[in-house]
């Protein structure tokens, strides 16, 4: 049986497996219920390798080993192996953020945030900046910026760019309101904005400007984090960050906010 090359690539993409686990799957995807040794024919596998393989797929619930000898093996819906691959990412996914959690209260985790604070101070302050690449690493970014607001997140971003912060940040922007914490955004109006306006007024004062455009986040005007180009003009894994933590220009930053603020609705 010949695999198209790409088809193997989403297979493994997808299920997480090696290429031989791939094709011994999907030789037996294509039979049914097959051996081991027919299994080897049709994929290319090795035969020395495609018991181990198979033993790993059924460890993972890919297939079923039927009684009887010679051994063979039983392909499992595909609908019922993307069911099983969910419940054990969930699992894996729960374990590890119980082991994180627990980290917290560990001598281990006091001794590298002591680490942490010793390598602080010896660093110039002008030196906690950085370019931050690809939009998922600015939002984890953007969220730790968040958490340690005390008093005002000064936002300005495309009409896009409010409605993915606010699907992404509404449960700590809602915490941080009922803190006391004055949220602001300024955007440009759009249709796009119409079904999720309400929503997001009850979280933060927002208001438009047509004619001028960024992206910025500047925090207690302490932290900033502002984004080089437009989010239509660049790939969500090119997107671009620079995060600075100095009030020096991040208060400067919001006290240019602040006089723009004024003329707006």
């Amino acid at each position: 049986m010949i695999v198209q090359e790409d088809f193997l690539k989403k297979i493994r993409a997808s299920f997480n497996l090696n290429i031989y686990e791939a094709k011994i799957w999907t030789a037996l995807l294509s039979k049914g219920l097959a051996t081991a040794g027919e299994l080897a024919d049709i994929s290319g596998v090795p035969r020395s390798r495609s018991y181990d393989v198979l033993e790993s797929l059924e460890k993972r619930g890919f297939v079923i080993v039927k009684l009887g000898k010679p051994i063979k093996y039983i392909a499992i819906k595909p609908e019922e192996v993307v069911k099983r691959v969910k419940d054990a990412i969930q699992k894996e996914s729960d374990y590890q953020l119980t082991s994180l959690e627990k980290v917290k209260g560990t001598s281990v985790f006091h001794e590298i945030e002591l680490l942490h604070k010793q390598g602080i101070i010896n660093v110039d302050p002008t030196s906690l900046s950085g370019a931050i690449r690809g939009r998922t690493n600015i939002k984890n970014q953007m969220a730790s910026m968040i958490d340690e607001a005390e008093k005002t997140i000064t936002i300005m971003t495309t009409p896009t760019g409010m409605v993915r912060k606010f699907e992404e940040f509404r449960k700590i922007f809602k915490r941080l309101k009922d803190k006391g914490v004055k949220i602001r955004v300024v955007t440009q109006a759009t249709d796009e904005l119409k079904d999720v306006l309400k929503d997001v007024k009850e979280l933060a004062e927002v208001r438009f400007a047509d004619h001028i455009t960024g992206r910025f986040m500047i925090i207690d005007g302490k932290q900033i984090m502002f984004m080089v180009d437009h989010d239509k003009n660049t790939h969500e894994s090119y997107d671009t960050g620079i995060w600075a933590n100095t009030p020096y220009f991040a208060s400067a930053m919001e006290q240019m906010f602040n006089a723009t603020w004024t003329t707006l609705k």
